[in-house]
């Protein structure tokens, strides 16, 4: 199991799954929880830090973020409280089918523990590891060379191509895995059922509303 994973599916106290109906929760719903490391209360729009080494996302009140964000040591890491969609990013049917990734929904993220880029899709169960075809990966960079300067363990690139959608974005890792949680929350049966799949549009329509409005993806 890599690291990603492991932050994916561990139940400790301070790691995403215990933590992520906070995720989905609607944004004008207080929140009742405290930060995972001085346990001051959090607002419902708080910041998050990676701890890399331990595979955690922890959320965090803005003293902690600001104190221990980004340290020389880079024991903790913050995320980013944007996400950028690639208006011009290229990708042909090929180089996706490339990547032998079962539904058109997933997410490539450089890990440090594990020193290469994972790439993860979404599902009922949580996330799932894909091997990823290192070929198939640099040539998507040599087509799209922003991909060169992914934050590693913070930001991926988040793919949507449901349903006839062509979109990628540079995201925080904490919103990719909100929607693994939204999934994982609303998935019924084989197919997702009309729940699931109008949540993954609201998600999307979501990233869409506020870069217009703002320029920037703020996570709750």
């Amino acid at each position: 199991m890599t690291g990603v994973e492991r932050m994916a599916l561990s139940t400790q106290p301070g790691n995403w799954v215990a933590n992520v109906l906070r995720f989905v929760r609607p944004r004008d719903v207080a929140a009742e929880d405290y930060c995972n490391l001085c346990s001051a209360p959090l607002a419902a729009n708080h910041p998050h830090l990676v701890e890399p080494a331990k595979h955690r996302l922890l959320c965090v009140c803005r003293g902690c973020a600001t104190l221990l964000g980004n340290r020389d040591d880079n024991r903790y890491r913050a995320v980013p409280e944007y996400a950028r969609r690639l208006e011009d990013f290229r990708m042909t049917d090929a180089e996706w089918e490339a990547f032998a990734i079962p539904i058109g929904l997933a997410f490539f993220v450089r890990s440090t523990p594990d020193r290469r880029i994972v790439a993860f899709y979404p599902g009922p169960a949580g996330s799932t590891e894909s091997l990823l075809d290192l070929q198939a990966w640099a040539q998507l960079v040599a087509g799209n060379p922003i991909l060169a300067a992914l934050e590693p363990d913070i930001e991926a690139l988040l793919v949507n191509r449901v349903k006839g959608a062509r979109e990628y974005y540079l995201a925080p890792i904490d919103r990719c895995y909100a929607l693994v949680g939204l999934i994982r929350t609303k998935w019924h049966g084989l197919s997702g059922g009309e729940e699931a799949w109008k949540a993954i549009d609201e998600f999307f329509a979501g990233l869409h509303e506020l870069r217009d409005n703002a320029g920037a993806c703020r996570h709750g």
